[in-house]
């Protein structure tokens, strides 16, 4: 993949990490992630985040990343999974001012 998209391997991990078949939820879920991580490592997942919103990959790319790597279904949340990674970002930026 190349250090160009080493952020996409970071993010797989959080994602595939995280929000996985036995999760009880997708918010327990980042809960827990959040009350388990350093602030540094906050930040390093709130910036790999943002590195594939800003990335010059498709919309439907962006999208289809998240759904291949996230066990979430999407239309539960009544968010696409872009929204949805809006969400999650905002809500560990939050978390790191607590931290």
């Amino acid at each position: 993949m190349g250090n160009r998209y080493h952020y996409l391997e970071e993010l797989e991990d959080f994602l595939g990490g995280t929000f996985h078949q036995d999760i009880s939820s997708p918010q327990q879920a980042l809960d827990e992630f959040i009350s388990e991580v350093t602030k540094e490592c906050l930040l390093s997942t709130i910036k790999d985040c943002e590195e594939l919103l800003n990335s010059d990959v498709t919309h439907q790319e962006k999208e289809d990343f998240i759904q291949q790597h996230a066990e979430v279904y999407f239309p539960e949340s009544e968010l696409t999974p872009l929204q949805w990674l809006c969400k999650i970002i905002e809500q560990m930026r939050e978390a790191v001012k607590t931290k």
